[in-house]
């Protein structure tokens, strides 16, 4: 048994999406990223950065529980354990780190600062705004050319690139993003959507979202709180 400890948000899904896919048995238990639950000590023992998510695996690799934060590690390490969507060749699997990266560096943290600023940011700053929509743009573009020459992001089969990348896609109204000025990436997406994992995976914890707009969330998530020494 994995227990996985999230919250649906993109990151949060990457995990969820992947354990549906894999077929392993979990349970989700809920961190409300806007009331504080990421600084409790209990999930900081196992996410010393305060993020969602973070699993534990009662039989990790030497057969003891073993827990692990940082949704990229997570994918590789279910990829690793199940022997699933990693890719089988050692230039399979390097082209799906190739784009894990890519989202990991690029994709997560340039969507993020695009929903922050267009929606989150308490006064609005034009040049922020601009800036990280447009730099959304550029890798919607970038994700749209290799999906012109490829099924998948690594290539042509499905692989933990994809399922970490698509539900940050997700969101693309938020991001000032149209998905038509992108057909092989939309095509791309409404085919990972019909996936009946990614359909389960997706609804993992969704009764439980709410808005984070609120002054009380803010301060959680982007104010002094978040900063606080612990």
């Amino acid at each position: 048994m994995i227990d996985v400890y999230s919250w649906p948000t993109p990151n949060g899904h990457k995990v969820h999406i992947m354990l549906e896919e894999c077929g392993l048995p979990y349970t989700a238990h809920p961190i409300d990223i806007g009331a504080g639950g990421q600084f409790t000590p209990e999930f900081l023992a196992i996410s010393p950065n305060n993020k969602i998510p973070a699993i534990v695996d009662e039989h990790g690799p030497d057969g003891k529980p073993f827990s692990l934060f940082e949704s990229g590690a997570i994918l590789l390490y279910l990829a690793s354990k199940t022997g699933k969507f990693l890719g089988n060749t050692d230039q399979e699997k390097f082209k799906t780190l190739e784009w894990l990266m890519f989202q990991v560096g690029g994709v997560g943290p340039m969507l993020g600062q695009a929903h922050h600023f267009r929606l989150y940011a308490p006064e609005k700053i034009d040049y922020a705004v601009d800036r990280y929509t447009n730099e959304a743009k550029r890798l919607y573009g970038v994700i749209n050319k290799q999906l012109s020459q490829h099924a998948y992001l690594a290539g042509s089969e499905y692989t933990i690139a994809d399922i970490a990348t698509f539900p940050w896609l997700r969101s693309w109204k938020n991001q000032g993003v149209e998905l038509s000025d992108y057909p092989h990436l939309h095509k791309w997406f409404d085919t990972i959507s019909e996936r009946p994992a990614v359909q389960r995976g997706v609804e993992v914890l969704a009764n439980l979202r709410k808005p984070l707009t609120g002054t009380t969330e803010r301060d959680i998530l982007f104010g002094n709180q978040q900063y606080q020494k612990r």
